[in-house]
């Protein structure tokens, strides 16, 4: 377990800072910093948290627009980028952030060269993938958010259809971190009972197979809702992401869908795809031995597919 540890949280919108407050509350790391190129809005940010320190477990908040406020840290979480549009699939926001984490990457690395680096930045995966090519750095120490939030999501969704605590479904979302993410359905279970096999009250089977595709679809889109009503998703991804800091940092080995760049999991290899994988205090790496049934390989595969294409269209 890392002690005395630091979290820096680049970019002070609304994910960052979301991410920072969650950080905070939940004491995730010891020292928390927040970078971003907008001063004022960074130092207000900043003291905004800082004025509720009292009420929290973690010991201090600084930053502001100099690198140099992430010396030291041990993880870094990237959220800068330019912000998703009601409707735009996060595809199409490849072009800009790629540069955006790449310059971050860079500039942070200087000050923080032992740091683990999580990348919440959309699309985070094909992100991931770039930046890591750019840094040199092993694959166990760049990786995206992927679909913890997206597995919370169906969790979520399974646990307010059947009156079960979110903590008894055992269900995930695999895949890319947006329109080719799938659950893991041939894996799913509430407690010890596989998700078709769960009967409601009356004893009648709770989900048939069209019930669970409308819920994929449902987690699927959950953010373009929540963009459309507000403008951006903040809260949930602020959670998941501290969540992630805290397996990293407390050493863990907790097992999270984080987006990792595969090395022959299943046959897939240099993507940035979310399946299981260990998180610990070196990083994450996926666990090989996930099982998948033939037809969620193939839509594994199809997803590495359509990101592959979008890092090589970046590349060229």
């Amino acid at each position: 377990m890392i002690e005395n540890s630091k979290l820096t949280v680049i970019g002070a919108g609304a994910v960052g800072s979301s991410v920072a407050y969650a950080a905070l509350i939940r004491g995730s790391a010891r020292h928390v910093a927040l970078y971003d190129i907008a001063a004022e809005k960074t130092e207000a940010e900043v003291l905004d948290l800082a004025h509720g320190t009292l009420f929290t477990n973690s010991s201090t908040i600084t930053g502001g627009s100099d690198i140099s406020v992430a010396e030291g840290s041990h993880v870094v979480v990237i959220t800068a980028g330019a912000k998703q549009k009601p409707g735009q699939p996060r595809i199409e926001l490849a072009g800009i952030n790629a540069k955006i984490v790449a310059d971050t990457m860079k500039k942070t690395l200087e000050v923080a060269p032992d740091a683990i680096f999580v990348i919440v930045s959309n699309p985070c995966d094909v992100l991931a993938t770039l930046a890591l090519e750019e840094s040199g750095l092993p694959r166990e120490r760049v990786f995206a958010s992927g679909t913890v939030l997206d597995s919370s999501r169906l969790r979520w969704e399974i646990s307010r259809r059947t009156n079960v605590a979110p903590t008894s479904v055992h269900a995930q979302i695999v895949g890319e971190h947006g329109d080719t993410e799938f659950p893991l359905w041939s894996e799913a279970r509430i407690n010890t009972v596989p998700i078709l096999d769960w009967r409601g009250p009356d004893g009648t089977p709770q989900f048939s197979v069209e019930e669970l595709d409308k819920i994929a679809v449902d987690v699927r889109d959950a953010a373009y809702k929540v963009i459309q009503g507000k403008g951006a998703t903040n809260y949930a991804i602020g959670l998941s992401s501290a969540r992630i800091v805290e397996a990293i940092l407390g050493d863990e080995n907790a097992v999270l869908n984080v987006s990792t760049v595969l090395d022959d999991f299943h046959g897939i290899s240099d993507v940035a795809l979310s399946v299981p994988s260990l998180v610990n205090a070196s990083g994450a790496r996926a666990i090989r031995e996930t099982p998948f049934e033939e037809h969620e390989l193939e839509r594994l595969r199809a997803s590495a597919d359509a990101l592959k294409k979008v890092a090589a269209d970046l590349r060229a």
